[in-house]
């Protein structure tokens, strides 16, 4: 074999081997079929040092050659669009950590309502005892207002001023009262019997006045307390009609979930889009492997195809 036909076989190799690396990254049936038909036709060469070499050289020229190139190009391109993706990922990412580290977590909440309920049940059954004593002292625990300050801003409900004005309605005649808080009668009655055990259901605001609103804990009743005017009331939550009681996240922890659903999307469309190849461009690959399986391809290798020039065409189109 002299060098002429040496190099030729070197080089037929060395572009089957990015065809077939090629293969493996798009893991496409057909790329494959081609990769494996253009081995048989190299050793095909290889086998029978009487055929014409040109034609190995020719056949990689017009068409593995092209195909490499188109393959290449794409792989670029998706590489291109994944890594935005991944851009925006980590733009997600650094959101998430400034929004974690700069506000109240959950965790703070869940944790600090339950003693703002204990503040509150207390509160109501030191309420009872001076009602009952007819002592008009202040009946709340200290700093019985701070979990609304901390916590209103970004884990209450928003509400309109109209069903605000709803809740807080009451007649006069309905009430207890001293200086300090007014309770409505039948509320103070089944607190009593209920033993002043409830847990902090929901916070709701209108504008800059809030609401908290409690559940008592063996019953599916609940109450509000309106600390603007130290008022308690029960609460019907059948006139509140516009909030999912089962998104129990505050607002940043929404927006969080929601950047984290968008990370897993986008992370599950990379890995899609990667190894994605147009489907004109599979249905001319599916028609280019067509023609190399033909027996009689080797004879008319020298006549280049239409399937070959639409390859080269491709190239320079923005399909990819």
């Amino acid at each position: 074999m002299d060098e002429d036909l040496a190099t030729i076989l070197k080089d037929s190799l060395k572009i089957i081997n990015r065809l077939q690396l090629l293969s493996v990254f798009f893991g496409e049936e057909v790329i494959y079929m081609i990769y494996l038909r253009s081995q048989v036709i190299h050793k095909l060469f290889e086998s029978n040092p009487e055929l014409d070499f040109n034609k190995l050289e020719l056949f990689h020229l017009q068409y593995t050659a092209t195909v490499v190139d188109l393959l290449r190009k794409i792989k670029t391109t998706n590489e291109k669009n994944v890594s935005l993706m991944f851009d925006e990922i980590q733009l997600n990412k650094d959101l998430i950590e400034k929004i974690n580290s700069s506000v109240f977590t959950d965790k703070n909440f869940n944790l600090d309502k339950q003693k703002q309920a204990l503040k509150i049940n207390l509160s109501l059954r030191k309420l009872y005892e001076l009602l009952s004593d007819s002592k008009d002292e202040s009946p709340f625990s200290r700093n019985i207002n701070a979990f609304s300050a901390r916590f209103s801003a970004d884990f209450y409900y928003d509400i309109s001023p109209e069903l605000f004005n709803e809740l807080v309605a009451y007649q006069p005649n309905e009430v207890y009262r001293n200086t300090y808080a007014t309770i409505q009668r039948r509320l103070l009655g089944q607190l009593c019997k209920a033993d002043f055990k409830t847990e902090f259901f929901c916070g709701l605001k209108a504008g800059n006045v809030i609401i908290e609103v409690y559940k008592f804990m063996h019953e599916n009743k609940h109450f509000l307390f309106l600390p603007s005017r130290n008022l308690f009331l029960f609460c019907d939550l059948s006139k509140i009609t516009d909030i999912d009681w089962t998104n129990a996240l505050s607002k940043k922890g929404r927006i969080i979930q929601e950047l984290q659903d968008k990370n897993n999307q986008l992370e599950s469309t990379a890995g899609i889009m990667k190894t994605a190849i147009p489907p004109e461009i599979k249905s001319l690959l599916a028609e280019y492997y067509e023609k190399i399986d033909d027996v009689n391809f080797l004879q008319n290798i020298s006549n280049f195809d239409v399937q070959a020039n639409i390859l080269k065409t491709m190239l320079n189109t923005d399909i990819i």
